[in-house]
């Protein structure tokens, strides 16, 4: 089997599917003969940015190994995060953006890996370094996932390529991403159709700190209060999921995108970890987080560290 799958974590956001799509068009124009898949549905955002490109989704999998021998990952490299059968396939590439952890592979690979706002930047970075022209609606398609994973460029992940791609994606896509970037986002917060637990399930990350796991979902909204106003049943859900899939611990952050505010919902235990990791008390199972948007750098790094102490 000489075709190759590459994919994004579990719970795809808007990189997971665009990263994925974008390496595999780059790797085909090397020479490769890759598809991209995805672990899972699209979110509303996801869904509103490719109707929007007319793009279709990517074909969804559970396992990897019955169709190929390996695969590359893109916006991952936890197992956790990753194909339930990841261990019988062979990673021949990593395209990330991500802490490494628990990550190692029995032969050598292609591991990139760079500290920036989205995977969708590092592989903008990887067509120009191959000199491959990037085709208009994938433009529109990578500035999307950057938007998405920067919150149009207002989350402390953002870096100065970051902000650099956005206006270059823009202008190859023909996009005024501001406008665009504000409808995208909203696109991803009608959080009234959905119920707690496609809300929890739709953007959420599992990771292991000192011999626990802890699953950390994030929710976007334009009004904290509609979603606390759902706190008993989304506590409800998320103890059924730790009850079911052995999480010990977990999180829901709920994230103002207008305002760059959130609040974050505490199910299950240890909870000292958490008051330690940002320096509050839990009250009526929440801790209210102003300025705080990335659970890349402001959350994960910050329990880890409190798990570990």
């Amino acid at each position: 089997m000489s075709k190759e799958l590459i994919f994004g974590h579990q719970s795809p956001d808007t990189d997971a599917i665009v990263a994925a799509k974008a390496l595999s068009y780059l790797e085909n124009k090397l020479g490769k003969d890759t598809e991209a898949v995805a672990l899972g549905e699209p979110n509303e955002e996801t869904k509103f940015v490719l109707d929007h490109f007319n793009e279709p989704a990517p074909r969804i999998i559970t396992k990897a190994a019955p169709e190929v021998d390996s695969v590359m990952l893109v916006d991952h490299n936890e197992p956790q995060q990753s194909v339930s059968d990841i261990a019988d396939v062979t990673v021949d590439v990593v395209v990330d953006h991500h802490r490494i952890s628990g990550f190692e592979t029995a032969q050598p690979l292609f591991y990139r890996a760079e500290p920036l706002g989205c995977c969708s930047t590092v592989i903008y970075k990887m067509f120009k370094e191959n000199n491959v022209e990037i085709p208009a609606k994938l433009a529109g398609l990578m500035l999307s996932a950057i938007i998405s994973d920067t919150l149009l460029l207002k989350s402390p992940t953002t870096t100065p390529t970051d902000v650099a791609v956005v206006k270059d994606l823009a202008k190859i896509a023909d996009v005024d991403y501001e406008s665009y970037g504000l409808a995208m986002l909203k696109a991803g917060t009608n959080l009234a159709s959905k119920s707690e637990k496609e809300l929890i399930d739709a953007d959420a990350k599992s990771f292991e700190m000192a011999g626990k796991s802890v699953r950390v979902a994030q929710i976007n909204t334009v009004d904290l209060p509609e979603v606390f106003d759902r706190q008993a049943a989304l506590e409800a859900a998320a103890k059924a999921e730790n009850e079911a899939e052995g999480y010990d611990l977990f999180l829901i952050l709920a994230t103002n995108i207008l305002d760059s505010n959130s609040e974050l919902l505490v199910v299950g235990a240890p909870t000292e970890p958490v008051e330690k990791a940002f320096g509050k008390t839990i009250k009526n199972n929440r801790l209210s987080l102003p300025g705080v948007v990335s659970r890349k750098k402001q959350v994960v790094p910050q329990l880890t560290d409190a798990f570990n102490a």
